[in-house]
């Protein structure tokens, strides 16, 4: 994959902001149309994703239509359901000291924006932050990720055929191309990937002081109390957790286990692994691969940092590693501090809920955060004293399945929010206009009022 050179992203950066300036993009009527665009992009070439997403991850058919097409098109009609009132100005109060004034607030775009997307949700996670960008009235440059190659040749064929580049375009290329994408003079940057790169976004937007969304990572936790359904909280952690691999933002990173339940909920677990994905995962050709030899490698060494408790097998052909428990050795290891992004899971062990929460917040807040227990004193005390991005009670991945939940992390998991509205007040300005009366004037504002002090400091007592 060739990079592209400084003068051909000058000229669409410019061709972009040109046609925005236009003024085109902001009508309700464009934006309905491009939002019917896009899904029509994603409806009539199902194919040719699932192939893409097959190649480049193994992704089966019915976990690339859930986790990346169905959740585009879900994500779609939730926006044109809604867009119009999205648009519309909204009306604020005003203070005593404003009287006869009118006060509203405007949803207006950036203008040229920057969407970088990584490669584990290649094509998810391209398009639904451009979802927004369109519905706030933005152009919009998509850089995808160059390790899912057949994912990233495939957009930059759709976009081309749906759209035109001085409103959407792709540019594909590796670091290079990404180095002189964030050194353009662009209106807004959706960065998606891990906290090393998102720095690196960071600090390039802040030489030019343009405002970001950055969507990370982090180790997001995972616990299970004596209280909860063991075979229901099994089934449902081991989905959150090998779903493409592992290499999910928001997957249990790692899990604690009240001690009265370890070992049953392990031999638990152990059986929905094997429902899941056979006797022998490595074969099973539902379950993903690691998308490339630095990662899989990468893996790897993460397996003899502990003892292995299930699994632990891997095949170098293939990149693939099958679900794995292990109990860390120490919990200061790379397994325990970096992002595993990957089927291999940690098991730790507690006696007392509040050993978890002090060993959760003394480290960095997690994008996600899973708690199974039917206790609600334990629910409002892990919630009330964790900081997390988003979580679930008695389940994983699915809080950011609904388009009514913002989805985004805090700390070093992130910054800012998106899907649904939020993904429209994301990529909008929201500017404040106060409309003063003319019917009226209050003499005591001026600097030669009689007065003016004394009745000044009343209205702003």
């Amino acid at each position: 994959m060739k990079d592209n050179t400084k003068e051909s992203i000058d000229k669409l950066v410019h061709a972009q902001r040109t046609y925005f300036r236009s003024g085109v993009t902001r009508s309700y009527d464009f934006r309905m149309k491009a939002l019917n665009n896009l899904s029509k992009l994603v409806r009539n070439n199902e194919a040719k994703i699932l192939h893409a997403l097959k190649t480049d991850l193994n992704k089966s058919e019915a976990e690339a239509y859930t986790t990346e097409i169905g959740f585009l098109l879900e994500e779609i009609r939730h926006t044109q359901k809604h867009l119009k009132k999205w648009m519309e100005p909204k009306k604020v109060k005003t203070a005593k000291t404003h009287i006869g004034s009118k006060g509203y607030t405007i949803a207006e775009p950036y203008g040229v924006t920057l969407i970088i997307a990584p490669w584990n949700y290649p094509f998810q996670l391209q398009l639904a932050p451009l979802i927004g960008a369109i519905a706030a009235g933005n152009t919009a440059i998509l850089k995808p990720s160059e390790l899912t190659p057949q994912t990233s040749k495939l957009l930059d064929e759709l976009i081309k055929e749906y759209y035109h580049p001085d409103f959407i375009a792709v540019v594909e290329g590796g670091v290079e191309t990404n180095q002189i994408l964030l050194d353009q003079p662009l209106d807004y940057i959706f960065f998606t990937g891990s906290v090393p790169v998102g720095k690196i976004v960071m600090e390039a937007a802040s030489k030019r002081l343009i405002p970001i969304t950055l969507e990370l990572g982090g180790k997001s936790p995972c616990i299970v109390d004596e209280t909860a359904d063991l075979k229901l909280a099994a089934k449902r952690i081991a989905f959150g957790k090998f779903t493409n691999a592992g290499q999910t933002c928001i997957a249990p990173d790692y899990i604690y286990l009240h001690k009265n339940i370890r070992q049953p909920f392990i031999e638990t677990f152990k059986e929905v692994i094997k429902e899941f994905y056979g006797e022998n995962p490595l074969q099973n050709e539902e379950f993903g691969k690691i998308v490339n030899d630095r990662h899989f490698n990468r893996l790897k060494g993460y397996l003899s940092e502990g003892e292995i408790l299930f699994g632990g097998r891997y095949d170098e052909i293939s990149e693939k590693i099958e679900p794995t428990l292990i109990a860390p050795s120490d919990t200061s290891s790379p397994v325990m501090t970096d992002e595993i992004f990957g089927p291999i899971f940690p098991v730790m062990e507690y006696e007392n809920i509040d050993e978890v929460i002090e060993f959760v917040v003394e480290r960095p807040k997690p994008l996600a955060l899973y708690l199974f227990t039917i206790n609600k004193e334990t629910e409002e005390k892990v919630v009330s004293n964790i900081s997390f991005g988003g979580g679930s009670i008695n389940d994983t991945l699915m809080h950011i399945a609904t388009p009514y939940l913002p989805f985004g992390g805090v700390g070093e998991s992130g910054i800012g929010s998106y899907h649904g509205e939020s993904s429209f007040v994301a990529f909008s300005h929201n500017k404040s206009v106060l409309n003063q009366t003319n019917k009226f004037d209050f003499s005591f504002r001026y600097p030669n009022a009689k007065l003016g002090l004394k009745i000044i400091k009343k209205l702003m007592k």
